[in-house]
């Protein structure tokens, strides 16, 4: 029974985890936008709007919280300067999560989360999945490629000694 034991350990050790989400919350905030496993988003989506309200706060008990989770100073300070006055009106829901295509390698289901109200109006979302199993594909012929034409080389010069 799973009584009262929320989260996903995600194949990892406490330490290992703990140190996992804040270096994902910290490149959130950094970049505002990752591309990462669905179950790291889901997880990193409970912490990250925990830090934004953090930042919303903005008195100095706040910050201190926060630092102990992103620990890169210019981020912080990014954090409560821009982000956290970002969302001064808004009640939770800061991050935004999209499914994406499954990765190539070991087939894991990927997800993009960014902060909400990025780029919502400034560039059309992005492709979103099709979903398709990677079994789908399988027994369709490799589409054929086109030959390119090459160039033509120059004539080999002989090397051969005249007499």
């Amino acid at each position: 029974m799973r009584h009262r034991n929320a989260g996903r350990k995600l194949g990892r050790t406490t330490a290992h985890r703990e140190m996992l989400l804040r270096n994902l919350v910290t490149s959130l905030f950094q970049y505002e936008k990752i591309v990462t496993t669905e179950a790291k988003a889901k997880e990193l989506r409970k912490l990250a709007d925990k830090i934004v309200t953090l930042a919303k706060r903005g008195d100095l008990h706040a910050r201190r919280q926060a630092a102990e989770v992103v620990q890169d100073e210019t981020v912080l300070k990014k954090l409560f300067d821009s982000i956290g006055s970002r969302y001064k009106d808004r009640n939770g829901g800061y991050t935004r999560m999209t499914k994406l295509e499954y990765r190539m390698g070991d087939g894991a289901p990927l997800a993009a989360i960014e902060l909400a109200g990025v780029g919502a109006d400034a560039e059309p979302a992005a492709k979103a999945a099709s979903r398709r199993s990677r079994r789908e594909d399988k027994g369709k012929a490799p589409k054929p490629r086109q030959a390119k034409p090459r160039a033509a080389s120059p004539p080999a010069i002989e090397s051969a000694v005249s007499p």
